[in-house]
């Protein structure tokens, strides 16, 4: 994987982010109000689970 790849991704993640909060500002706070209260462990294992699955994606991805 190229930089330049690795740099359009974090791009195209911005900009999805971007438009969730430009579309729907409100949802956007609960939900960052929900995870304030989500215990540690739980937001650990899901960043994992995050990790895991975008990484395996990218390969997936190289692969094609």
């Amino acid at each position: 994987m190229s930089f330049t790849a690795l740099l359009q991704g974090i791009a195209v993640v911005l900009a999805l982010e971007g438009l969730a909060y430009a579309i729907a500002p409100g949802f956007m706070r609960r939900i960052l109000a929900s995870l304030a209260e989500t215990p540690e462990a739980r937001l650990r294992i899901g960043g994992l689970v995050a990790a895991v699955g975008g990484i395996g994606l990218a390969w997936l991805l190289k692969l094609l």
